[in-house]
């Protein structure tokens, strides 16, 4: 994977939800967590609490987390199902309904789960496949919003 590309804008948004729609220019500043899941992806439901505990934890420092949820089956592209994941799973992150991929191909994405760092200039400077790296993904978002000590 090729870090320090600028990162893509959110685009082909379906809905937003728990937010107002999000442009990556706007968020220039900002330390940004871009994670691209499913609801019927079971290894992408075990790394939503780590990313839950993120925005948590370094919202108010200046993280903004990002879901981009693209749906690998039909069923997954219902707003209501995708409602209901959030609540059961207790998302309180802005995410974005990627029905058509067209966010997942501008960042070039293959997998589920996939997190991408974007920092305050607005690059991908840290990128990672699959669950795990948890440590490592908390350590880059540290170091970007400057609490390492």
């Amino acid at each position: 994977m090729d870090a320090q590309r600028v990162a893509p804008n959110f685009i082909g948004i379906d809905n937003w939800l728990n937010s107002v729609p999000l442009n990556i220019a706007d968020l220039r500043g900002k330390v940004v967590l871009v994670d691209f899941w499913t609801y019927g992806c079971y290894n992408c439901v075990n790394t939503l609490p780590h990313v839950t505990r993120l925005y948590d934890t370094y919202r108010d420092k200046g993280l903004v987390v990002v879901g981009i949820h693209t749906p690998e089956f039909p069923f997954e592209k219902s707003l209501g199902n995708l409602q209901a994941a959030l609540k059961r799973h207790g998302i309180h992150y802005p995410v974005a309904q990627d029905n058509e991929y067209a966010t997942w191909n501008a960042y070039r994405n293959q997998y589920w789960p996939a997190q991408y760092i974007v920092d305050q200039s607005g690059k991908i400077v840290f990128e990672h496949a699959g669950e795990g790296q948890y440590d490592e993904i908390e350590r880059v978002v540290r170091k970007l919003l400057d609490l390492t000590s």
